[in-house]
């Protein structure tokens, strides 16, 4: 068994050094939003690190749906479910078809196109909700889940076909000419050899684009209003409008929000580093 060198541990130490107080700091805040969710109202501004009775009464509230704020849960969670996994099986069948055209295909033009999609992240996304809040009006859009699938999409889209395209780069054209010597055609290229090659970076980016529609909150405020309509961060922003919160159930409510995310990302982590890198290197 061959022991580590000198500069190997050092490596290792100077890692550790960082990564430690890194992950510390990083766990602080989901701490004491744990702390909040098993604290009774009465002791949630404790300041302690650990509740004298911790309780779990918050969690069957918000299951229950046994507030005012929380008579819709379910149908909260429902819908951000729903908005994020279609924005990304859209996001992917729009980058995935794009970057298998400009790479592959070579079609005339393409890169400029793409260039020009990833020209739009100079802009900030949030310059950009009030002229999509009218465009999505135009369309009689607005107030509907549609709307809000589009507009992730519109801001997934360019980012995931940049990384895609990246990654198809890396394919070698020798497997498209074999197959086009077998008779394959371009459909049967994209299906049987493309998709498989390319399956961790779609997973990555499949990943991404649900986990940002997720979290989105700005564009589900503007585009979406009625309490059975909107999406659970939205729903979580009216806990603020009341004078006396109930912060002990708004921590509890985004901590089981977190946990499908954080789910969703350490079943996929591995495809998450390598697929999102895919291309960043040239071989």
């Amino acid at each position: 068994m061959k022991l580590p060198t000198l500069r190997e541990v050092g490596t290792e130490a100077k890692l550790l050094l960082i990564g430690i107080p890194v992950f510390i700091w990083t766990m602080i805040p989901i701490y004491h939003m744990f702390l909040f969710a098993i604290s009774p109202k009465e002791d949630a501004f404790s300041g302690k690190l650990w509740p004298d009775h911790p309780t779990l009464h918050n969690f069957s509230i918000v299951f229950h749906q046994q507030h005012y704020f929380l008579r819709d849960f379910w149908i909260q969670f429902w819908n951000s479910t729903v908005i994020a996994l279609a924005a990304g099986a859209l996001t992917l069948f729009v980058a995935t078809a794009a970057a298998f055209s400009i790479s592959r295909l070579k079609v005339p033009g393409g890169r400029a196109v793409m260039n020009l999609a990833l020209f739009t992240y100079f802009i900030p996304a949030a310059f950009l909700a009030v002229p999509m809040y009218r465009t999505m009006g135009n369309y009689g859009l607005l107030n509907n889940h549609w709307s809000l699938i589009l507009a992730m999409v519109t801001i997934a889209s360019p980012y995931a076909i940049w990384v895609l395209k990246q990654a198809s780069d890396k394919l070698p054209v020798e497997l498209d000419e074999a197959a086009t010597m077998d008779g394959a055609t371009t459909l049967q290229l994209f299906r049987l050899v493309y998709v498989p090659l390319m399956m961790p970076s779609l997973v990555a980016i499949g990943t991404y684009a649900i986990l940002l529609a997720w979290n989105e909150y700005l564009y589900a405020f503007l585009l979406l209003s009625k309490d059975t309509d909107i999406t659970l961060p939205v729903a979580l922003g009216n806990f603020l409008a009341a004078d006396d919160s109930p912060w002990e159930l708004l921590m509890t409510t985004g901590f089981i929000y977190a946990l499908p995310p954080a789910a969703v990302y350490y079943a996929f982590k591995r495809y998450m580093v390598g697929g999102l890198t895919a291309g960043a290197v040239k071989s």
